[in-house]
């Protein structure tokens, strides 16, 4: 994952994403740098609209808590049920809130 941070940094401050570059942020980060993966982050990246493809994943990760939500709504269940219903809808939540994080 650092070596996509380092990308993701460069990308955000305005520079080019080379394997030299990504090589000096991750050595400044006190990583260990392996330059088989920093050369092949930057070939898989070759091409690739950075921004768009950020935009691409925050949609979709935001679309399965937006379908989860109303499934949930949706069931209705005897007193016992609704609170195994509720504990598995916080724990749907949780996840959904994970998958945000890591896009």
């Amino acid at each position: 994952m650092e070596y996509i941070y380092a990308a993701l940094l460069l990308f955000k401050a305005g520079k080019d994403v080379t394997e030299e570059a990504v090589t000096a942020v991750l050595q400044a980060a006190g990583v260990e740098v392996n330059d088989a993966r920093a050369k092949a982050l930057v070939a898989a990246l070759d091409g690739v609209d950075i921004e768009e493809a950020m935009a691409t994943a925050a949609v979709s990760a935001a679309a399965p808590a937006a379908a989860a939500a109303p499934t949930a709504a949706a069931e209705e269940a005897p007193a016992e049920e609704e609170e195994e219903d509720d504990a598995e809808a916080a724990e749907e939540s949780g996840m959904a809130g994970l998958g945000a994080l890591f896009g």
